[in-house]
């Protein structure tokens, strides 16, 4: 391999490597929230809060050129998770 491949590659693992951190900060966060939600018998799901974090997400992504489509993809996936979460929390 040469070394311009390995630099970008050592990149990429450094990028991977700070998501998973990000990603495990983020659920430590959610994990709060659910908590306070199944304390206080509030929904697991925010319908609302969802559409605006999508809706700003998807301006985050046109403005840093990353297609908006596959940011909604990920974001979803991570809300419903949260969402799966909360409704354990909720369910003791």
């Amino acid at each position: 391999m040469d070394d311009t491949l390995k630099r970008y590659r050592e990149s990429i693992d450094n990028i991977d490597a700070a998501l998973v951190f990000m990603l495990a900060e983020r659920f430590k966060i959610t994990q709060a929230v659910g908590r306070y939600k199944a304390e206080h018998k509030l929904p697991p799901a925010d319908p609302g809060r969802e559409d605006s974090q999508i809706a700003r997400l998807r301006q985050l992504a046109l403005d840093a050129h990353l297609d908006p489509d596959f940011t909604e993809k990920f974001l979803r996936f991570i809300i419903d998770e949260v969402i799966r979460h909360h409704e354990r929390l909720r369910e003791g």
